[in-house]
């Protein structure tokens, strides 16, 4: 079964990094591919994200399996972009394994990071634009329940649909059938109720000053894996120029 943006249930040296690390990481591999966006970058950060998730013992089924027909869009760009020319199929290729690089590495640390390390690790990497007066930790606190609260909202989703199709087909095919606007009602009704729920669940732990406490410090191994990530990066810059 897909395991989308949640945490997969073992224990590794990628799960018991700080979530800040891989934070950081993501962040520099992001500023990798859009400062450097070449084949031979894109090798490098591909054969990262191979080894960290061999480490951090991902399986194959937490995988993202997209539907057919993301397939045929991608399929169609390619042909809209035949008739101008190979350089510009090339350069719509690089930019889709581009888009997917990126998601990956998303992915990653959504795979090895609970989602309660999220805001503190959001709260002590902003610690300094607080003498800026920027309100850090009600940001961190907002980033995190909106990343939590995405794959409740789509197993919710998935719920609606599956019932939707156990429906009588000449109910669903009769002209009365709004399905858009009965899915799009459905879906804001249940995330109003389930952010009602959070919200008492917060509030009867304490609030929400606790979401973005500093339970967890970086460690030696942060530190070694900060290192492997920026040599990674800084090769995958040098290949570039070369």
């Amino acid at each position: 079964m897909t395991t989308l943006l949640r945490e997969v249930p073992t224990t590794s040296p990628i799960h018991r990094l700080w979530a800040g690390t891989k934070i950081i990481a993501v962040v520099l591999i992001s500023l990798v591919m859009v400062i450097a966006p070449s084949w031979p970058s894109i090798a490098v950060i591909t054969g990262l994200l191979v080894i960290t998730a061999a480490i951090g013992h991902i399986p194959p089924t937490a995988i993202p399996r997209p539907p057919w027909w993301i397939w045929l869009l991608l399929l169609g760009g390619a042909l809209v972009n035949l008739p101008i020319g190979l350089d510009a199929v090339y350069l719509y290729l690089r930019a889709v394994t581009f888009g997917i690089i990126l998601l990956c590495a998303s992915l990653m640390l959504a795979w090895t990071t609970s989602m309660s390390d999220v805001a503190p690790a959001l709260a002590t990497l902003g610690r300094p634009l607080r003498f800026l007066r920027i309100p850090v930790d009600e940001w961190a606190t907002a980033a995190a329940l909106c990343i939590r609260s995405l794959p409740l909202l789509i197993e919710e989703m998935l719920t609606l649909a599956a019932a939707r199709r156990l429906r009588p087909k000449g109910v669903v095919h009769s002209a009365s059938d709004n399905t858009i606007i009965d899915l799009i009602t459905t879906t804001m009704s249940v995330a109003i109720r389930r952010s009602a729920e959070m919200g008492e669940a917060i509030s009867a732990r304490g609030g929400t000053g606790l979401i973005a406490a500093y339970p967890k410090r970086p460690r030696r191994a942060d530190l070694l894996a900060i290192i492997v990530v920026v040599l990674s990066c800084a090769g995958a810059i040098v290949l570039t120029v070369i």
